[in-house]
């Protein structure tokens, strides 16, 4: 008697169902069916409680807006206090909330203009935080910077260090120019 040949990668031969067999399967496709509807349902529950309502995105904003415009003008103070000359400037209203850092230098040929402005902006529909900074040092705009954070993942001590080390770029490149 010749043995069939069979491969290992040749599937099972099918068993035909008899007519208990089906009902089975019929309950365990619906089974299947429902554990899935479930584990979506479970799956979209926990999204939506990661969102944040829209009345949370405005506190939110608005206490990251807070800290972070204190700490900015703290900072630009703090600056100013190490470079003679430097006037400080609240910002806030339309173009977001901060200060600015201006002075004029009378040198041979002409003034030098160099200014250090940071600022938190708005909200606005896509609910990030949106820091802003640009630095001009003696007539040369050195630094233009623009930072997005979605607010629901915002680390209030990663931005106050990100502003910090904006600073400190600035500070740096002002000494430089100026020979400080």
């Amino acid at each position: 008697m010749q043995r069939p040949m069979t491969f290992s990668n040749d599937p099972p031969t099918p068993k035909i169902p008899t007519g208990t067999e089906v009902s089975d399967f019929e309950e365990q496709i619906k089974q299947a069916i429902d554990r899935g509807r479930v584990r979506h349902e479970a799956r979209n529950a926990a999204e939506q409680a990661k969102k944040l309502s829209e009345e949370e995105i405005r506190s939110r904003h608005a206490q990251f807006r807070l800290q972070l415009s204190e700490h900015i003008e703290a900072g630009l103070k703090k600056i100013a206090s190490h470079f003679p000359g430097f006037r400080y400037e609240t910002i806030y209203g339309d173009r977001g909330w901060g200060g600015a850092l201006s002075r004029d230098d009378m040198v041979r040929g002409g003034a030098k203009y160099s200014r250090l402005e940071v600022v938190v902006r708005p909200i606005n529909e896509y609910h990030v935080v949106n820091l802003t900074g640009k630095g001009t040092v003696r007539n040369r705009e050195l630094f233009a910077w623009n930072h997005f954070e979605e607010i629901s993942q915002a680390d209030e001590n990663r931005l106050i260090a990100l502003v910090d080390g904006w600073m400190l770029q600035y500070a740096e490149q002002f000494a430089a120019a100026k020979g400080n």
